[in-house]
């Protein structure tokens, strides 16, 4: 194994994976050349993981130990989070996932955790917050004889500082905002990402209790409380209220539900405080200044014979469950405040990828009651056996500080190392290194195409049906772009009805049978389930109030859906575009209609600063109006000079042939490269988008025409490779070049 590691080969790291981790995961040298192998990563975070026994036993055999964690990750059987993959053995050594902080109602309090934001987010974290602390918009401030401005005005001042930072080019600032329903600007709430330009570096989430799900099925209002002075300040129709979350659900996929009480009945240390906030994508309940450290086991590398291997899934959560305590122990916490509390009550979150791998091998079609059934009994057996390895390692390390008055301090209990052991959340990136199914979601596709740098189209097959179809015989490339351009495998006759049986993908399973599937795994894991229920884009509103009561009557803790097509500009990922609108040739008055050049024009020139460089953008105008666009780029020659060239000569052929400017500006407006530049109002997302922009300044100091507003990233398509995007618990990974919305 330590030669594979100096040849820095890893049997099974698909060519997909190298990438990923070449991009995002190996050290570089200033220039972005790599300093390290994939092989020299997993051996630099085995070792530095297992360095933490040493505070134990002095006598600890470390060398055998990190041999131990090595084989473990290089054989794909577990994966930290990101995290710890990045920063283990490395001097920013900040290995968490997720934080929580405390938002209170003071502007000390605000900005204070504003810094803390963005410490955390420069570290490589993401962040929870609740707002419900936070008076409501136009309430009193004795301080100063105003009003306040309300929790949504200070959502926006956390949305620009993440906007604003960048993470070293490996992970990007993502956020959780929860308010609860009886916040008294819960419906300003709701809607505040219905204009989708706003808050992009939030999921948000309506904090549910028991009382307003009760006030909702007898049809009566309920009472909204003033956080500043806990006293009732008017009230609201529960379904009513209800109604507008699902309806913007059904719109736009947010916001999503998390059902408060419930965390807090399954919260292991009430006497340290109250939960308030989960992480980003939901699954990871915590207490302000918490932290956790995730990561998961492999279902697919689970499997021998047909059946399930439950003595290696064994021998795999007690080897993780150390792994991630150890995790906790050499972590560099980026506040003193998370690491008091990250230490006090050490909570990990063990959870599992590859589940649809598994079934798929096991020939169990997923969504169906057998494997329902099997779900509950994997993470029955993982969360046994996790508790099991916490309480052993408890007998050594002693029980987390905070034991004493938490849920397992009753009489002849035995002591626990950690307040919580599992959680199942989204696998993103891992998931793709390990070439494994994401999480315990279902296959998003049999296959797909991508488009590649040099424009050639590739076509992108799940390992397994590869291998099944080639053992029996129907494999062809025709059949594979056929799959690929319809996006399932259920109606196609040329492949066996026990195979298509097994390879369901996301949108040939039903919402509830999704719900379902999360409800299993839920009544077996500590902390939260982060999955996604997907519902094909005719879906109605009655369909998502259904699933969002489903949730509810399942004692599931929180739910996200995703209805297919539900952004705006949204690039499909699977399946046949729709067909192009037919545009007539011109007629011959219209071509008669073009204006020709003059030999002078008048104009003005406009620089952007572009991810490729500067882009100059002259305007010309004839006696008429607009007339042309000439484009040269900083540094001359390459793609995006040319690129910029043919923006500049359709856009004045368009001006000449009678088009509109607005025309022209929507067009172009917020296309995404893989090179943006800037932030805010004068972040630049492409050459076109530059050209664009350009173009509306010109409309403003002229007074040429309206200015148009930009249209918000769609989450259908990855803004830096356009490949193949997935929704999974509230986020969005691209699985070809392993981005991610979410920290």
């Amino acid at each position: 194994m330590k030669k594979t590691a100096e040849k820095g080969q890893i049997p099974g790291l698909t060519k997909n994976a190298q990438t990923v981790l070449e991009k995002r995961y190996l050290k570089r040298d200033q220039s972005g050349k790599p300093l390290e192998t994939p092989a020299d990563m997993f051996r630099r975070v085995a070792t530095a993981i297992a360095q933490a026994d040493a505070v134990f036993d002095k006598k600890a055999d470390l060398s055998a130990l990190s041999d131990k964690f090595y084989a473990m990750m290089t054989n794909f059987e577990f994966l930290p989070n990101s995290p710890t993959l990045m920063n283990a053995g490395r001097e920013l050594g900040q290995l968490s996932a997720c934080f929580v902080l405390p938002v209170g109602d003071s502007m000390d309090e605000i900005f204070e955790s504003v810094k803390h934001t963005a410490l955390i987010h420069k570290s490589g974290g993401g962040t929870g917050f609740s707002f419900s602390r936070l008076r409501p918009a136009n309430d009193v401030v004795m301080s100063t004889t105003g009003i306040s401005s309300g929790p949504l005005s200070f959502m926006r001042v956390f949305d620009v500082a993440t906007e604003t930072i960048k993470q070293g080019g490996t992970r990007r600032g993502a956020n959780m905002a929860i308010l609860r329903v009886d916040h008294p600007d819960i419906m300003d709430f709701i809607m505040c990402k219905n204009d989708q330009r706003q808050l992009n570096n939030f999921n948000i989430s309506v904090g549910i209790t028991e009382e307003f799900m009760k006030a909702v099925d007898a049809d009566r209002d309920y009472t909204l409380m003033n956080p500043r002075d806990k006293k009732p300040a008017g009230s609201q129709n529960a379904r009513k209220v209800f109604a507008r979350i699902v309806k913007q659900a059904w719109e736009n996929g947010e916001p999503g539900i998390i059902f408060l009480d419930r965390l807090n009945k399954d919260n292991p240390t009430p006497h340290i405080g109250e939960i308030e906030s989960t992480n980003p994508c939901g699954e990871q309940p915590l207490l302000p200044y918490e932290s956790c450290n995730l990561g998961s086991i492999n279902l697919g590398k689970m499997v021998a014979g047909g059946k399930v291997n439950w003595d290696k899934l064994k021998e795999t959560v007690k080897t993780a469950v150390h792994f991630l305590d150890n995790v906790i122990e050499v972590n560099n916490y980026p506040l003193a405040q998370i690491d008091e509390m990250t230490r006090s009550n050490r909570k990990i979150g063990l959870g599992v990828m590859g589940w649809a791998d598994m079934l798929i091998m096991l020939g169990v079609p997923y969504g169906s009651e057998e494997s329902i059934e099997l779900g509950e009994k994997v993470m029955q057996f993982i969360n046994d056996e996790g508790h099991a390895a916490s309480r052993e390692l408890a007998k050594t390390r002693g029980a987390f500080p905070n034991f004493k008055g938490s849920v397992y301090d009753v009489p002849g209990g035995a002591a626990v190392r950690n307040a919580t052991v599992t959680t199942i959340a989204p696998t993103g990136t891992i998931s793709i290194i390990a070439n494994a199914s994401s999480g315990v979601e279902p296959l998003f596709a049999v296959s797909f195409v991508r488009q590649v740098m040099d424009k050639n189209i590739l076509v992108e097959v799940n390992p397994l049906f590869e291998k099944i179809a080639k053992d029996q015989g129907f494999y062809s490339d025709e059949l594979m772009q056929r799959i690929a351009e319809h996006g399932t495998v259920q109606d196609i006759s040329a492949i066996p009805e026990d195979v298509r049986d097994v390879f369901v993908t996301a949108h040939d399973i039903t919402p509830e049978e999704h719900i379902t599937m999360q409800a299993a795994f839920q009544r077996h894991t500590d902390n939260a389930v982060s999955k996604t229920v997907n519902f094909p884009r005719e879906a109605t509103i009655e369909d998502v109030e259904k699933v969002y009561r489903l949730a509810y009557e399942m004692n599931c803790k929180g739910v996200t859906i995703y209805r297919d097509g539900s952004r705006d500009e949204q690039v499909l990922s699977v399946g046949k575009k729709e067909e192009p609108k037919v545009v007539a040739p011109m007629t011959a008055e219209e071509k008669r209609n073009k204006r020709e050049r003059p030999k002078a024009l008048k104009g003005w020139t406009y620089q952007m600063q572009t991810g490729c460089g500067p882009l100059y953008i002259t305007i010309n105008e004839d006696a008429t109006g607009l007339f042309e666009v000439f484009t040269t780029m900083g540094k001359a020659g390459g793609c995006a000079a040319s690129q910029s060239e043919a923006i500049g000569r359709m856009v004045s052929l368009a001006w000449r042939s009678g088009v509109q400017a607005r025309q022209v500006v929507k067009q172009l407006l917020g296309i995404s490269c893989h090179s943006p530049s800037g932030f805010g109002d004068n972040k630049i997302l492409s050459c076109a988008d530059a050209v664009a922009k350009a173009i509306q300044s010109h409309l403003a100091i002229t007074g040429h025409g309206e200015v148009v507003e930009a249209p918000a990233f769609e989450k259908g398509a990855c803004p830096e490779c356009g490949g193949v995007v997935e929704h999974e618990g509230g986020c969005a990974v691209c699985r070809v070049c392993g981005y991610s919305e979410c920290a």
